[in-house]
C-alpha cells in the first residue's frame, strides 16, 4: 500500500483496520473461498509486495468483523491453521472461545467499542467446532467501516511463536504451582489434557539427586483444563501413588538417559498400568486416549548427571497420533522451563528457610504476669512467605517482659537477614540491662553498618530507613516504658475499655544519618492490671484511600473491643481480619499483650541506709517475709544469704541509700538490690588466701541465674532461685 491509498492524516489503527476490511471478502464465506481460489492460481507467481492470500498452506492470518452486538458480520477463516473453526454472520462471537474466557474477552471487546482505543496481541486460545483448542495472537481494533463496530485479527501460532511466548510466561512467578500451571497451560497447544507431576523434593525446596527409582515421590502440581473430573483421578495437591510414581519414572528413563514416551491407545494404557485403581487415577476418564509423558531435565553442572525434577502428560484423542515433530517440540518447550521450575524449588527452600526464622522470632507465650499472642501475616508468596516485619516477646530481669515490633525496609531472604540480626541484637541487649532507648541507639548504628559500601549497599539490599518500637512492662510499678525509631505508636487499652494510641514524638527511623540525630526518647505510662498493648507494623493500618490516623483510630476501636475474659489468640486474630486488606499491600504484624502484674502481697521493697549494719538488717527483714509467704527453710536460708552478700557489696563499692526489693512469681523468687554506684560487678577467679570477691562467687553457685541491669540512679543486680 503506497502513501496515496489512505490520506496521510489517517492513523495506524484506521490504516490496519482498513487494510483488513480490504482482506475480508464481501458476501461470506463463498465470496471467501471464490476470493481465495482465484489468487490461488496466480500464487506460483504472485506480484512483489503481494501478501499471502487465504489458501496458502503457509497463511496464518484470519480476520472476523463485529457489530455493536458482538456478533459476526464478516470473516475470514479459510486458512488451514483456522480448519474447524465456524464464524457464520450472525453468530456470537463468544461462540468462538472456551467458556471460561468468555467474561475477559468480552469485557476487552466493549473496551475497544467505548474508548476507540485497541488491544493488540493477546495471546488467546480459540474453540474450533469439534471442542478442540487453537491458540492465537489475537489483536481487537476498531472497524474502518461504518457497518462494522470491530475487527478481530487472529494470527495462528505457529510452534516456534508458541514455544518462545510459552517460555517468556512461565518464567514469570517464582511460586511452583504458578509455574506448573503456566507449563501444562502451554502443553495444551498440543492436546486435550495436560499434567505436570514433580518430585516430592521440589516441593519442599530440597536438592534434588540422583536417587534409587523405587524411592521417587511424584505429586501433581498442575492440571488443565479445569473441571470436575471422575473420582479418583489425580488433582493438584494429590500424591501420585507409590506404583504409580515407580512406572513414570521408569517410562521416562530407559538407559539412564530421561526420554519422552508415547504410550498410543487406552488397551496399552491398561495393560502398562494393570491396576484399575492407577488406571483411574493417572487416566482423565473412561474414553480412549494417548498420552505423552516428557521429562523435566535439569541439566547437571561440573559434568554431574541430569536430574529429573518431574514430568509432564500431554493426553489426546488416539485418533490424533503424536508425530515426531511434535514430540521434539514437546520436548523442547519442557526442557526450556525446566530451569525455571528448579529456580522456583530454590524460592520454595528460601520460603522455608526465611519462614522458620520468622517463626523463631514470634512471641512465645507470656508468664504470670503478662500474656502475649501475636499475628503475621506475609503479603505475597512471591516474598518467600516473610517479609521484614518482626515482632517478639521474652522476659527481663526483675519480672519484666520486653515487647518488641520491628519493620525492616524489602521482602525476602535479605530483609529476613537483617531483621534477625536485629531481632536478636536487641533481645541481646535488653536482657543485658540496657534501657529501651540505649538498644535503639545500638540497633541504629548496626543498621548503618549492614549498608555500608562493602556489605550491604554493594550486595544491592539496603535497611536504611527501618522502624522499631521497644516496650518493656513491669509488673511491680505497673508502668510501660516505650522507646521507639521512626514506629507507629503503640496502643494503650485500659481495663475500663478506653483506649488511645501512646504519645510519642516522631523520630527518624534506624540509620536515618540524613537527618538530623536526636537522642531516642524514652516515655512512661501507667499499665493498671487488666490492661491491654497493642504493637504493629504500618501493614495493618494503612490505606491509600485515607488518612493514616483514620487507620489507626480503626485499630483503637477494634482492641478496645477485646473484653479482658476474650481468648488473647484468637482476639487478636479477629482484629487482623477486621482491618486487613483483602489484597495485602504490605506485611500485617500485630501483638496484643494483657497485663495481670503482680499481686501486692507477692512483692516487698525496702530503703536502707548505707551503713555497716545494712546487712544484717536486710537479712533479717528477708527472714520475716519468706516465713510470712511460707517458704521452705532452704529457700529462705539461702535467700538470707543471698541478700546479705549483695548488700554487702552494694555498701562496700557504692554510695547513697540501698533498695531491697523481693518478688514471688510463679515457682521462682527473684532479689534485687541496688545502689548509686556505676561500676559492674564481675565474676572473677579467687585464689585460697584472697580476702574479696567471694560475694559474687556465693551468689553464682547459689542462684539459677544473676545479673546486672541499668537505672536512671545507678544499678540493680539481681538473682533469682526456685522456691
Amino acid at each position: 500500500m503506497d502513501s496515496t491509498s489512505s490520506p496521510s492524516s489517517s492513523s495506524p489503527f484506521d490504516l490496519v483496520s482498513r487494510a483488513l476490511g480490504e482482506y475480508i471478502p464481501h458476501g461470506g464465506p463463498a465470496a471467501a473461498v471464490s476470493a481465495a481460489a482465484a489468487q490461488s492460481e496466480s500464487a506460483a507467481n504472485p506480484p512483489s509486495g503481494t501478501s499471502l492470500v487465504a489458501g496458502d498452506p503457509e497463511q496464518i492470518l484470519g480476520a472476523v468483523n463485529l457489530d455493536r452486538d458482538l456478533k459476526v458480520t464478516r470473516s475470514n477463516l479459510e486458512a488451514p491453521a483456522f480448519a474447524g473453526m465456524t464464524a457464520e454472520r450472525g453468530r456470537p462471537f463468544a461462540d468462538l472461545l472456551p467458556s471460561g474466557d468468555v467474561p475477559t474477552v468480552t469485557r476487552r471487546l466493549r473496551q475497544v467499542l467505548e474508548t476507540g482505543e485497541a488491544h493488540v496481541a493477546r495471546v488467546q486460545r480459540l474453540r474450533r467446532d469439534d471442542g478442540t483448542d487453537i491458540v492465537v495472537s489475537m489483536s481487537i481494533l476498531p472497524a474502518a467501516g461504518p457497518q462494522d463496530a470491530l475487527t478481530v485479527s487472529l494470527i495462528a501460532m505457529a510452534k516456534r511463536l508458541h514455544l518462545y511466548a510459552s517460555e517468556t510466561a512461565i518464567g514469570t512467578s517464582l511460586d511452583i504451582g504458578e509455574t506448573a500451571q503456566s507449563l501444562a497451560q502451554s502443553l495444551m497447544a498440543w492436546g486435550d489434557v495436560a499434567a505436570v507431576d514433580l518430585d516430592y523434593a521440589v516441593w519442599t525446596g530440597e536438592a534434588v539427586t540422583e536417587q534409587a527409582q523405587q524411592r521417587i515421590r511424584l505429586r501433581r502440581a498442575a492440571l488443565v483444563p479445569d473441571r470436575a473430573w471422575p473420582d479418583g483421578y489425580l488433582t493438584p495437591g494429590d500424591n501420585l501413588p507409590g506404583e504409580a510414581s515407580r512406572l513414570l519414572s521408569l517410562a521416562v528413563r530407559r538407559g539412564d538417559v530421561a526420554q519422552a514416551v508415547v504410550i498410543p491407545d487406552r488397551r496399552t494404557i491398561e495393560r502398562v498400568l494393570r491396576d484399575p485403581r492407577l488406571v483411574r487415577a493417572l487416566v482423565p476418564g473412561d474414553r480412549p486416549a494417548s498420552v505423552a509423558c516428557i521429562p523435566l531435565v535439569l541439566e547437571g553442572l561440573d559434568g554431574e548427571p541430569p536430574v529429573v525434577l518431574g514430568l509432564a502428560e500431554v493426553w489426546r484423542r488416539p485418533d490424533r497420533p503424536f508425530q515426531d515433530g511434535e514430540l521434539l517440540d514437546l520436548q523442547e518447550l519442557v526442557a526450556r522451563t525446566a530451569h525455571h521450575v528448579d529456580l522456583a524449588r530454590q524460592h520454595q527452600r528460601e520460603h522455608a528457610q526465611v519462614l522458620a526464622l520468622q517463626r523463631r522470632l514470634l512471641p512465645r507465650a507470656g508468664g504470670d504476669t503478662i500474656e502475649v499472642a501475636s499475628v503475621y501475616q506475609p503479603t505475597t508468596p512471591d516474598s518467600a512467605g516473610v517479609g521484614g516485619d518482626w515482632v517478639n516477646s521474652f522476659p527481663l530481669p526483675g519480672g519484666r517482659t520486653a515487647l518488641v515490633v520491628g519493620d525492616v525496609v524489602g521482602h525476602g531472604l535479605g530483609a529476613a537477614a537483617a531483621m534477625g540480626q536485629l531481632s536478636m541484637e536487641a533481645r541481646a541487649l535488653l536482657s543485658a540491662g540496657l534501657g529501651p532507648e540505649e538498644v535503639l541507639e545500638h540497633l541504629d548504628e548496626t543498621v548503618t553498618i549492614l549498608d555500608d559500601t562493602d556489605s550491604g549497599l554493594a550486595a544491592g539490599y539496603s535497611a536504611l530507613g527501618s522502624t522499631c518500637c521497644i516496650a518493656v512492662y513491669d509488673p511491680v510499678s505497673h508502668q510501660v516504658v516505650v522507646s521507639s525509631a521512626g514506629h507507629l505508636p503503640p496502643i494503650l487499652v485500659l481495663p475500663d475499655g478506653t483506649g488511645r494510641p501512646l504519645s510519642i514524638p516522631a523520630h527518624p527511623g534506624l540509620g536515618a544519618e540524613f537527618a538530623l540525630r536526636e537522642p531516642f526518647d524514652v516515655h512512661s505510662f501507667d499499665a493498671p492490671p487488666g490492661s491491654l498493648l497493642a504493637l504493629y507494623t504500618d501493614g495493618l493500618v494503612e490505606d491509600p484511600a485515607v488518612p493514616i490516623d483514620e487507620g489507626i483510630g480503626r485499630l483503637v476501636a477494634a482492641v478496645s473491643r477485646v473484653h479482658p475474659w476474650d481468648d488473647l489468640p484468637r482476639a487478636a486474630r479477629g482484629v487482623v481480619a477486621d482491618l486487613a486488606p483483602e489484597s495485602l499491600r504490605d506485611d500485617v504484624t500485630l501483638l496484643l499483650a494483657r497485663m495481670a502484674g503482680c499481686r501486692r502481697r507477692d512483692t516487698a521493697a525496702w530503703r536502707l541506709p548505707a551503713r555497716d549494719d545494712a546487712a544484717m538488717r536486710a537479712r533479717a527483714l528477708t527472714a520475716g517475709l519468706l516465713e510470712q509467704w511460707g517458704t521452705r527453710d532452704d529457700t529462705r536460708y539461702t535467700a538470707m544469704l543471698l541478700v546479705s552478700e549483695l548488700v554487702t557489696n552494694a555498701v562496700r563499692f557504692a554510695t547513697g541509700p540501698v533498695t531491697v526489693r523481693l518478688i514471688r512469681a510463679g515457682h521462682s523468687l527473684l532479689c534485687e538490690v541496688g545502689d548509686t554506684g556505676n561500676g559492674r560487678p564481675r565474676l572473677g577467679r579467687v585464689g585460697l588466701l584472697d580476702d574479696r570477691g567471694r560475694g559474687l562467687q556465693v551468689v553464682h553457685r547459689l542462684t539459677t541465674r544473676w545479673g546486672v541491669r541499668w537505672t536512671d540512679t545507678g544499678k540493680v543486680v539481681w538473682a533469682e532461685l526456685a522456691r
